[in-house]
């Protein structure tokens, strides 16, 4: 599958706002499903808690998917594009070291979705960990290795 030809203009007038939670799905590129190597997905996970630490955002709820990411998050102290680019580029090199890969790691690009405020993230929350579920990865959630949410 290739990518999205115009997947470099997702970026073009995207606003970014503290305090405000946002819904962002990153896809691995050429949907390599290198995370089914769980080893590999903990060196991601170990940036998204990387990113809670420094509080750059408030991590809410992730899953590792196969070939994607989902992550809701609440803005503090960077721009959707600062974490982004951070996070996709540290990933980036400590997987590529781990699996002695180059290159190219992710798709060009993110998918969000800001959050109203009036919108319960709740079940943006249910929806990211039941990811593995409607995949068929698993048979329960509690299966699955790489995912998590504040409220569990």
């Amino acid at each position: 599958m290739q990518e999205r030809p115009n997947s470099h203009r997702l970026r073009q007038g995207r606003h970014s706002e503290k305090g405000r939670g946002y819904l962002i799905t990153v896809v691995v590129h050429q949907r390599r499903q290198i995370f089914t190597d769980w080893q590999l997905g903990r060196l991601l996970v170990t940036e998204f808690r990387r990113a809670h630490e420094q509080k750059w955002v408030s991590s809410i709820a992730w899953v590792i998917m196969p070939d994607h990411f989902h992550w809701l998050v609440q803005l503090e102290q960077r721009s959707l594009a600062q974490l982004m680019q951070a996070i996709k580029s540290r990933s980036t090199l400590n997987i590529n070291r781990a699996s002695g890969t180059q290159g190219s790691f992710w798709q060009t690009g993110y998918h969000d979705r800001a959050i109203r405020d009036d919108e319960d993230l709740r079940p943006f929350a249910r929806y990211i960990v039941a990811n593995p579920l409607r995949a068929g990865l698993v048979e329960k959630i509690g299966d699955y290795p790489l995912w998590d949410a504040c409220w569990l």
